[in-house]
């Protein structure tokens, strides 16, 4: 009979088996027909260590839109708690009474993703925040492909000496560019919906340059 720590091993190599399992279906060659997954992590804090994740959102896009049903929130149950980033987020200890822990969070959110092509803006942050999760949970790190809003949204600008390009552009900058509302700036869904459409106007953008492949998004 297993014991306690058996059962629960037991429970998370079955989880992580799926996930890995669903990288055995390949990605498509097209970024219409490819499965993207908008995620946005809200955390008590910016460190990477002793900081944790309260909210993940993420919205489905593919085939140029963005289905409504096919979304994912969840808020998560933490110990640590931050009151000066409650007053950016929103969220307060006690918000939601019935929230799940981190390896449960985790685990939905596993499910939800499989094998999509991860994007978000500022990638790096939410990708950390996620897999250090992972690690405190004894998982390994996630093995999605991803792509970073940020970045992309460089490839759109003239090269000119003449204008001045920053290194890096906020989500808030990129809503302003694209006329995208700022309604829920600052919840996981609200900047997740920001990001989702940011990526369909930098790709419009791009494609009406030149022919685009999905290849080329990641160079």
């Amino acid at each position: 009979m297993m014991n306690f720590f058996e059962k629960c091993k037991a429970v998370l190599l079955k989880f992580w088996n799926k996930y890995e399992i669903s990288f055995d279906e390949e990605i498509p060659n097209t970024i219409d027909d490819t499965r993207f997954v908008v995620l946005d992590t809200e955390t008590t804090g910016f460190d990477y260590i002793n900081d944790r994740i309260l909210c993940i959102g993420a919205i489905v896009l593919q085939n140029n839109t963005i289905p409504i049903h096919d979304s994912f929130e969840i808020f998560i149950q933490q110990e640590h708690y931050d009151k000066a980033t409650a007053k950016i987020h929103g969220i307060l200890k006690e918000f939601i009474l019935d929230r799940p822990n981190e390896l449960q969070a985790l685990q939905q959110f596993l499910a939800f993703l499989g094998n999509s092509i991860i994007i978000a803006h500022h990638t790096v942050f939410d990708i950390t925040m996620i897999n250090n999760a992972l690690e405190r949970n004894g998982l390994p790190k996630l093995t999605n492909k991803t792509l970073d809003t940020a970045v992309l949204y460089k490839k759109t600008l003239l090269v000119s000496h003449l204008l001045e390009r920053k290194d890096s552009y906020s989500l808030d900058e990129l809503a302003d560019k694209f006329d995208i509302s700022k309604k829920d700036r600052h919840t996981a869904m609200g900047d997740a919906y920001i990001t989702a459409i940011a990526f369909l106007k930098i790709v419009n953008k791009l494609r009406a340059k030149k022919k685009l492949t999905l290849q080329q998004l990641f160079k």
